[in-house]
């Protein structure tokens, strides 16, 4: 969890190299709050590409977002503002540590929103020292971007070490090959649909079996 302090720096500093008032840094990550999109969104602005161009970019690099919903809308809050915020926080590292093995609390529901909010104060503190840190002293903020790729590295890792299925790792990095050879450009929700129709076969199989 600690993990998105460097991460939110990073963008921070990015953030804060294209000129900005550093105020904003922190801003986003509290009403954007999506790792990816921001850092995506940096090269965006620098670029000065259009509203909607911008807008269809973020919608597919974040179209993802819909299966991680799918997959754990029965974990949370059936009503209330609880359930909306943690759908609003589900990010890639949220999602992570949900599907991981939760600790024995009384309620799974406040574990989550805990692990919801702590993550997002993490990533907007890391925002904000970030940017703070770059006014007033400049860095050259080449290759920064490479913390979100190392953090997803982590993640998937963690994620292989708790696995008993290990089957379904390599579903995934197949259909990620065969994606990025179909189609390169859109290859991460090509790849994720492919391990969700997986997913929704393999159960009827197993009972054809039966």
């Amino acid at each position: 969890m600690l993990g998105y302090v460097p991460l939110g720096m990073a963008f921070g500093l990015l953030f804060q190299s294209l000129g900005y008032h550093w105020l904003f840094a922190p801003l986003a990550g509290v009403v954007i709050y999506a790792g990816s999109a921001q850092f995506m969104a940096v090269g965006l602005l620098a670029s000065g590409i259009s509203y909607a161009e911008a807008f269809i970019a973020t919608l597919l690099l974040n179209s993802r977002h819909i299966f991680y919903g799918l997959s754990v809308l029965d974990r949370y809050p059936k009503r209330g503002i609880s359930r909306w915020y943690l759908i609003f926080g589900l990010t890639d590292e949220t999602y992570s540590l949900v599907t991981a093995k939760a600790p024995r609390i009384a309620s799974s529901h406040t574990y989550y929103l805990y692990l919801t909010a702590l993550n997002q104060s993490y990533w907007v503190l890391g925002c904000a020292f970030g940017a703070g840190l770059q006014s007033f002293v400049e860095f050259d903020s080449r290759g920064f971007e490479f913390a979100l790729v190392a953090l997803f590295l982590v993640l998937l890792i963690e994620q292989a070490r708790m696995m008993n299925d290990r089957w379904l790792l390599i579903v995934a990095l197949c259909a990620v090959f065969v994606a990025h050879l179909l189609v390169p450009q859109q290859f991460l929700l090509v790849a994720i649909s492919l391990c969700l129709i997986t997913l929704l076969v393999r159960p009827k199989r197993d009972s054809l079996d039966g």
